[in-house]
């Protein structure tokens, strides 16, 4: 399956590569949400996993995008992001994105984060 990391700092965006491609997956990155959009048409993935505090767009326009077009709308959009407060979550979710993963991302538990949202797509 083909995954696609939006994220704008380097170190949060190598750790999730590195440790989808420990479990087999093929990795695209993006490190803003106007790449993330062209990747998106390029690259066809499966799943995004979107920052949402980033330079030119943000995730919440990046899901607004998505969402609008018929080809991606069904697409499964997680966000991985800081905001972590009261809310945030509910918040991601309204704006279009499938799921929610907060940051910093807990190595031991992230692959089985993602495989959850990848089941969305592939249900055994």
């Amino acid at each position: 399956m083909r995954i696609l990391v939006v994220e704008d700092t380097p170190e949060p965006r190598e750790l999730m590569c590195f440790l989808l491609q420990a479990f087999g997956y093929t990795v695209v990155e993006a490190e803003d949400g106007e790449e993330a959009l062209r990747l998106i048409e390029l690259e066809r993935p499966d799943l995004v996993l979107c920052d949402i505090q980033m330079p030119k767009l943000d995730g919440y326009e990046v899901a607004r995008r998505v969402r609008a077009q018929p080809r991606t709308a069904d697409l499964p959009l997680v966000a991985v992001t800081a905001f972590a407060m009261r809310g945030d979550e509910a918040k991601a979710l309204a704006a279009g994105f499938t799921g929610y993963i907060s940051k910093p991302i807990a190595p031991e538990r992230f692959i089985g984060q993602v495989e959850s949202f990848l089941a969305m797509v592939n249900p055994v």
